[in-house]
């Protein structure tokens, strides 16, 4: 039976939208095998995939990621990796073993940026007076 899972994780203002089906555990970001990477970039992608240890390559898994800046696209993808990989498994094991090691990999990071208020420069900036 052939499986293919479709999910998704946000940060910021970046989407990632991450397709895992059966394969030998390639990943690729955006077209781009997970290698051509920064260093400390592919490490935080690769953290759901060690926490799954050989869940993971029995599966290749496909990340599109949209808007945002780069971290927060990697941040965006990893958790879509990781719910994808719960997703896939059914593993209640390997969702704890995630939320042990870091919440943010199951759980999207709500935190948006602030609006700025009416004739004020930054969100929480008041105008200053000068008495000259």
């Amino acid at each position: 039976m052939y499986t293919k899972i479709v999910t998704s994780g946000k940060r910021k203002r970046s989407v990632a939208r991450a397709t895992i089906f059966p394969g030998t555990g390639k990943v690729k970001i955006n077209r781009m095998a997970l290698d051509f990477l920064p260093e400390f970039r592919r490490l935080l992608i690769e953290e759901p995939l060690r926490i799954a240890g050989e869940l993971a390559k029995s599966y290749d898994i496909e990340v599109v990621t949209r808007g945002g800046g780069i971290e927060a696209g990697i941040e965006a993808a990893r958790l879509a990796i990781a719910r994808a990989l719960v997703k896939i498994t059914n593993s209640k094991e390997l969702k704890k073993a995630f939320l042990d090691y870091d919440r943010n990999l199951l759980v999207a990071d709500t935190r948006r940026k602030e609006p700025y208020k009416p004739g004020d420069s930054k969100a929480r900036a008041k105008r200053q007076k000068s008495y000259r």
